[in-house]
């Protein structure tokens, strides 16, 4: 059974820097895509940066030039290095992972104080 474990969540002040790591069980191929989605408290859940396994990123524009996802292949594991976070970065962040099927981590708290 395929399951996704994210660490890394938690409170910081706006400007500080979190990195959020997603390792994935229970397979032994490459994910064809990995990725983080968040979602705030009445909001819709939001893509926020994909990598596929050739490293090809995708980003939401609103964290362009502040976060970076990254990939380690051999270990099945997607990062995201989130710097000058800002109090609208808060959310519950989810790790994404795609081959054939689809699927999603627990969850990551994640909160920016102002």
């Amino acid at each position: 059974q395929v399951q996704l474990v994210e660490s890394g969540g938690g409170l910081v002040q706006a400007g500080g820097s979190l990195r959020l790591s997603c390792a994935a069980s229970g397979i032994i191929y490459r994910f064809n895509v990995m990725g983080w989605y968040r979602q705030a408290p009445g909001k819709q859940r939001e893509l926020v940066a994909t990598i596929t396994s050739g490293g090809s990123t995708n980003y939401a524009d609103s964290v362009k030039g502040r976060f970076t996802i990254s990939r380690d292949n051999a270990k099945n594991t997607v990062y995201l290095q989130m710097n000058s976070l800002k109090p609208e970065d808060t959310a519950v962040y989810y790790c994404n992972a795609q081959r054939q099927l689809e699927y999603w981590g627990q969850g990551t708290q994640v909160t920016v104080s102002s």
